[in-house]
């Protein structure tokens, strides 16, 4: 697991002075990585670092300054565009390059006067894919989401009997993964209508979001090796967040015996910028079960991950439809959740139970925890768990009503991480509009 280091030192202040302002998701203690060029033009995509309400872009910037060999080295990917490799090169490579940015971007730094012109507004800028993304595994960690979900369906039998004892997931579909700003059709599909004996077919009535964090792979493990505990977290680059868009009509009928399919395979959205797994550092937690719950297995648990395997993210999901968009009302809060409180795993467990068979994981490869919700109705990260299966519709400030999304509706997922005596820091927005 990343150690704290110089980069995380509360007292540290940058040049730019927006990274400064305590409500920042960008202060300089974080330093995300997202894949970006000027709205409107045909720029090559670059990769750049989040600071304040900039972004450094890191082509220029290198080309701007003196470096290392090293250093040189380790940059070149980035200078490139290529995300993917760069994370590929390991997490010495990736702590050298986060020490070196660090420093020039810090008070005081002699680099400020070549690196100022190679910042750009982040308001002035079109994102794309971090990275790309080869591979999609879907988790299901969130304990309390799995509990609730299950008493719609299973009243008798909510939790299925392996759920404690092994990281149950399904293979996603990467191809329509899309960055947040999303467009999402609503897709069609099949539905079996209560009472029927026949299937209908039409656009998906029961449309949902999925409050997800997205750990994204940075180096692989060689096909037919596992990846131990101990090594876990050495394979993960950083984390986004994720919603997992979902047709609940659609699942209901489709998902036995094999589990999701066009349910979940015709959209999921991810925030711009990594958050990297080195940022996260100062914002570990112990990882402990409910008293009375089974131990992992042996191969899933360690004396690292009980102390330190969990990371307190503070997550919030917000709405805005189209009648709050027109009169220029801000989103609503639908809910708020913590990732420990809602997984019953950790990130190296999912890594580690992911690789035991020999799957060859690679850098980009994208894992969702699956949905974090609290264990407090209000806590719930998807439509399905507020309104009942749709039994309770949510009543809006304005007064509109849900059970599910409605054309025109904008779901925004929110991150952010605090502890005492570091520096907050956040993940920026995930954001996707229904179409209508």
């Amino acid at each position: 697991m990343p150690e704290l280091d110089a980069t995380h030192d509360a007292a540290l202040t940058s040049w730019v002075s927006s990274a400064n302002d305590g409500a920042t998701d960008f202060p300089i203690q974080n330093l995300p990585y997202a894949r970006a060029r000027r709205a409107g033009t045909d720029e090559p995509w670059r990769i750049m670092v989040a600071i304040g309400d900039q972004a450094l872009d890191l082509a220029a910037a290198v080309n701007a300054a003196e470096h290392t060999d090293a250093q040189a080295a380790a940059l070149a990917p980035l200078v490139r565009g290529d995300l993917n490799a760069f994370m590929a090169r390991g997490p010495a490579d990736w702590q050298l390059v986060r020490a070196s940015l660090s420093r020039a971007l810090a008070d005081g730094s002699p680099a400020e006067a070549v690196l100022a012109p190679c910042l750009i507004a982040q308001s002035a800028l079109e994102f794309s894919l971090p990275c790309a993304i080869g591979d999609y595994t879907d988790f299901y960690t969130g304990i309390h989401h799995a509990t609730t979900v299950g008493k719609l369906f299973r009243p008798d039998n909510p939790l299925l009997p392996n759920y404690q004892w092994v990281p149950i997931g399904y293979h996603g579909r990467a191809s329509s993964i899309g960055v947040s700003g999303q467009t999402v059709r609503r897709p069609l599909g099949q539905t079996m209508p209560p009472g029927s004996t026949t299937p209908q077919f039409g656009p998906c009535k029961r449309l949902d979001y999925e409050l997800e964090l997205g750990l994204i792979v940075g180096t692989a493990n060689a096909l037919g090796e596992p990846v131990p505990m101990a090594e876990a977290e050495s394979h993960l680059f950083g984390v986004v967040l994720l919603n997992d868009w979902s047709a609940r009509d659609l699942q209901a009928w489709e998902y036995q015996p094999l589990g999701p399919f066009l349910a979940k395979n015709f959209a999921t959205t991810v925030s711009p910028w990594i958050v990297t797994m080195a940022a996260l550092a100062p914002f570990r937690a112990p990882f402990t079960r409910p008293a009375g719950d089974p131990q992992p297995l042996p191969y899933l648990d360690s004396a690292a991950n009980r102390a330190t395997g969990a990371i307190d993210i503070a997550l919030e999901v917000l709405l805005e439809t189209a009648a709050m968009a027109s009169t220029g009302e801000p989103p609503v809060t639908l809910s708020t959740s913590r990732w420990p409180e809602a997984a019953y795993w950790t990130a190296a467990q999912l890594v580690t139970h992911h690789t035991v068979g020999g799957c060859n994981l690679q850098a980009g490869d994208l894992l969702g925890t699956g949905t974090l919700s609290g264990p407090t109705p209000d806590q719930a990260g998807s439509l399905l768990e507020l309104s009942m299966g749709g039994k309770a519709p949510i009543t809006l400030p304005n007064g509109e009503q849900r059970t599910f999304l409605a054309d025109g509706d904008r779901v925004v997922l929110r991150g952010r991480c605090s502890a005492a005596g570091a520096v907050g820091i956040g993940f920026g927005e995930c954001s996707g509009r229904i179409a209508g």
